[in-house]
């Protein structure tokens, strides 16, 4: 079961919300929502664990989670950030690109963040993060700040489910 401590979530930690987020989504037959794993190839296995113990990643992954909502498909990459600033090397150009070509197949595409600092979630749009980007490779700032985010895509939490991204989802909707 995931916890909550004084230095805030861990990636792993997260992604344990998200899934079990997921889970009820899926048993409520609101969505269909899966991780994607991150395809390695093993370099060495401790023989008496069977543990890998060094690995390289094959190719690079697109985004952390893909499926369907009520038949619209979905992805989203989950991030953690401690600060009011939010870097956008944790985003990389494969990513954009994905998610891009995502969007115009009329899927949805977004980063679900958790801000440590203020303890909330935020769906950030594609279009919000393709904004920021585009800033970012003509010369303005490699980041953005939380106060230049909607307060209206914050994420509660509620009816038992961790992660209620489901009802910014039809936000992002209504808003394009």
């Amino acid at each position: 079961m995931p916890s909550w401590n004084s230095r805030g979530l861990r990636g792993s930690t997260l992604e344990e919300i998200i899934n079990l987020t997921n889970q009820k989504y899926r048993m409520n037959h609101l969505a269909l929502i899966q991780k994607i794993p991150t395809p390695i190839k093993p370099i060495t296995i401790d023989k008496n664990t069977r543990h890998i113990t060094l690995a390289y990643f094959e190719q690079k992954s697109t985004v952390d989670y893909i499926g369907t909502v009520q038949g619209i498909p979905v992805c989203f990459d989950a991030k953690e950030c401690a600060i009011d600033t939010f870097p956008l090397q944790n985003v990389h150009e494969h990513q954009i690109q994905f998610m891009k070509e995502f969007e115009e197949q009329n899927g949805i595409a977004f980063l679900l963040i958790y801000f440590a600092k203020h303890d909330l979630f935020y769906y950030l749009t594609f279009e919000q993060l393709l904004k920021f980007w585009e800033r970012a490779k003509n010369g303005g700032r490699k980041s953005f700040l939380f106060e230049e985010l909607d307060p209206h895509y914050q994420i509660s939490t509620h009816n038992g489910v961790f992660v209620h991204y489901l009802e910014m989802i039809q936000k992002d909707l209504e808003n394009r």
